[in-house]
């Protein structure tokens, strides 16, 4: 709707994961070379935490892109709750059978393990949203990640999760660096100025408390609203509306409200 009246190639502020817009700031550099160590040093268990919407999928999204292919990668975003259903879910992630009791499907997935280890082949299990799993799920993880060769770990876990204790914490951004958000995502795209003035960044970063998620949605709707009043900046005014009108609509539950 709005990328042609500002000049720009694609949305900046979709709220999918895009790997090809992170904004590499300080804590997401630091929570992707915790991630890259873990896979280079073959750590058995590596955890990533991070409220709602901060970019922990997409993180997950651009390790993916980087993996060598010679790593066998299964990716598990949904939520199973028991043993049997977990390891179902892990089969279908690594593109096993996953029909069968649970003692023949637990000897399957060990048979493919140590094939893929002789093969010197390796293989990362990716939990997202692990903070959901069942504490009977968790328990098989525990166990899955025993499976291993002498010194040598057959299966690799990462998870991403909201609140459960963690290698390291992907924090809200600062003030400062949601204003560099939203200007590396525009120019990222096209744009040639900076679009939004320093007093609407300020605001955003208030009402989104910093966290990317909210950030895109309070950009992508302002600029709805930008264009709609061909207004070629946007101003505190704009964003004020915005935030407002989200209110009010109970649209977005907006985690402060700016004076």
């Amino acid at each position: 709707m709005y990328e042609a009246f500002y000049g720009l190639r694609e949305k900046p502020f979709s709220i999918l994961p895009d790997p090809d817009l992170i904004y590499w700031g300080h804590n997401h550099r630091l929570a992707f070379a915790i991630l890259e160590f873990g896979v280079m040093n073959n750590a058995g268990f590596t955890v990533i935490t991070g409220e709602i919407g901060s970019g922990k999928t997409t993180l997950v999204r651009h390790l993916l892109r980087k993996l060598d292919p010679k790593i066998n990668v299964g990716l598990i975003s949904n939520t199973p709750h028991g043993r049997d259903e977990l390891l179902q879910w892990i089969m279908m992630s690594l593109g096993l059978p996953f029909e069968g009791s649970y003692p023949a499907l637990f000897q399957k997935f060990h048979n493919f393990l140590y094939q893929e280890y002789t093969k010197r082949h390796r293989t990362i299990l990716i939990i997202d949203e692990a903070q959901n799993l069942g504490s009977e799920a968790l328990e098989e993880l525990r166990m899955l990640s025993n499976i291993n060769a002498d010194k040598q770990q057959f299966l690799q876990l990462i998870q991403f999760a909201q609140r459960i204790s963690s290698d390291f914490h992907l924090r809200a951004l600062s003030p400062v660096e949601v204003t560099q958000y939203i200007d590396y995502r525009l120019h990222a795209v096209g744009a040639r100025d900076h679009l939004f003035s320093q007093e609407a960044c300020r605001l955003i970063a208030e009402a989104s408390a910093g966290i990317p998620r909210m950030i895109n949605i309070l950009c992508d709707t302002t600029l709805v609203y930008g264009y709609a009043a061909n207004t070629n900046r946007i101003d505190a005014e704009l964003v004020k509306t915005v935030i407002e009108h989200k209110l009010d609509y109970g649209v977005l539950p907006l985690m402060n409200i700016p004076a």
